[in-house]
């Protein structure tokens, strides 16, 4: 695959990051997207707070190549990726609060039963959270039911209520994934994951 080229800016932000990065025991993969959060946000602290689980780069990789759909919670997670997966992939993407059914259940949110709906429809989609815990959770519980199997789940949704619960749920499971922890995220980081993970399963097509 030919190389994804980045903006003369970018990769001298990326050359200071890399000096005043002390996370030192990360593989290359985790590194780069370490280091594009950071570029993100210009927060530091996520060296501390982001984690993977059941090798999701690799998973992502495998999955990218074989063309598995991309969910998101929300429209900013999709308008993040928007770029790369243009240049890259050229995956489909499907945003879960769009796709909000006409009955909603009990105590649910529109985008936790969006997500539902989405990964009843695909799935083994690699799916990014950026702003709705609920959907996160409603997520965890299909997987935990055995209805769903996601090639792989991005958890960084923001916030006070049901945040560090929803992620808690996440880092729970076997299945390949990777979690901020806390209470910070955003859909701006969830997309500079899965940002970073296209870029690097293109260039080592």
């Amino acid at each position: 695959m030919p190389a994804y080229r980045e903006h003369d800016i970018t990769l001298a932000s990326f050359a200071q990051i890399q000096q005043e990065m002390t996370a030192h025991s990360l593989t290359p993969g985790e590194f780069a997207v370490v280091r594009r959060v950071i570029h993100t946000t210009a927060d530091f602290e996520f060296q501390s707070l982001v984690r993977f689980s059941a090798q999701p780069i690799e998973a992502a990789k495998v999955a990218l190549a074989q063309g598995v759909p991309i969910i998101t919670d929300v429209s900013m997670v999709a308008a993040g990726i928007g770029t790369v997966v243009r240049r890259t992939w050229q995956s489909s993407v499907t945003v879960a609060v769009q796709e909000v059914p006409k009955v909603i259940g009990p105590n649910q949110t529109r985008t936790a039963e969006g997500m539902l709906a989405c990964v009843r429809s695909h799935p083994s989609a690699i799916i990014a959270i950026g702003n709705a815990p609920t959907a996160l959770i409603a997520l965890c519980d299909e997987v935990s039911a055995g209805q769903a199997k996601p090639a792989l789940i991005i958890g960084a949704p923001v916030g006070f209520i049901n945040v560090v619960e929803s992620k808690q749920a996440l880092a729970a499971l076997s299945i390949p994934h990777i979690v901020v922890t806390g209470r910070k995220g955003g859909s701006a980081v969830a997309a500079a994951i899965l940002n970073a993970l296209m870029i690097l399963a293109w260039e080592q097509a």
